[in-house]
């Protein structure tokens, strides 16, 4: 089986600490026929077809979901509309901006899945997958079959969470590549509610001044900037280890469980 693997050379090419303070570094930048994709697990079946796509799904209105690049729940709701072929817009939202999700669902959070024709706005990735799964004006309807809720994976995902979050945190909001980093505000926001192992998140809570005390924010950034200084070839190697490990959990080369 193939191995999947990070590239060291790609992480190291975005190490630059100076992101985190300043943004003069930043850089902007058909057959109807279908086959259930299985979100729970089952024994590989012998007579199973692989997943086709379906013809594209055009409304009059488009769909709009907001988003953010780097949120997994938002993957989750692009890839089941890719899956279903739904054409809709893509609104990502700068991770600073409170008051456009607020107004929409009345807190700060994504996915929001926002439907013209139906005058409906909601949220919730697996909410909106189920809706747009058995509306037949979305194409075929159960798609997806409901999640497994296995065990072994959520032990796998528990298992890389401190690897991935000293990995992916810092390099998110380094390069300022991705949409709702673009803007240092948005940068300072996630580092302000997002920790970095060992602290917990009672712990990294706040930014020192008086109105709301807790860890300084000057604190955080240095914490970012050693985090992305620190050379990652030990935990890339350890992680493309455990990537291994998760390949022998995938039982089937047709279905998925989460």
């Amino acid at each position: 089986k193939k191995k999947m693997k990070f590239t060291a050379t790609l992480l190291l090419l975005l190490s630059s600490a100076e992101a985190f303070v300043s943004p003069k570094t930043a850089t902007s930048f058909g057959s109807t026929t279908t086959t259930k994709l299985n979100v729970g697990y089952s024994a590989p079946p012998t007579d199973v077809v692989p997943f086709q796509k379906g013809p594209k799904v055009v409304l009059d209105q488009l769909p709009m979901i907001y988003v953010y690049d780097h949120c997994p729940f938002c993957v989750r709701v692009r890839l089941a509309f890719g899956l279903k072929n739904i054409k809709h817009n893509v609104q990502f939202m700068a991770n600073d901006d409170i008051a456009t999700p607020t107004n929409l669902v009345g807190k700060k959070i994504a996915p929001i899945y926002a439907s013209p024709s139906e005058n409906l706005i909601m949220r919730e990735s697996l909410d909106i997958i189920k809706r747009v799964d058995e509306d037949y004006k979305f194409g075929v309807t159960n798609t997806f079959l409901p999640a497994s809720g296995r065990t072994d994976i959520k032990a796998w995902q528990k298992s890389v969470q401190e690897t991935l979050r000293i990995l992916q945190r810092p390099r998110y909001v380094a390069t300022g590549l991705l949409p709702e980093f673009q803007q240092i505000d948005g940068r300072h926001a996630f580092i302000k509610n997002h920790q970095l192992p060992p602290y917990e998140k009672k712990e990294w809570k706040g930014d020192g001044t008086t109105a709301d005390p807790g860890m300084p924010m000057d604190t955080k950034l240095q914490l970012y900037a050693e985090a992305m200084n620190k050379d990652p070839a030990a935990m890339i190697e350890s992680l493309n280890a455990k990537l291994v490990e998760l390949d022998q959990l995938v039982h089937s080369e047709y279905h998925c469980s989460p």
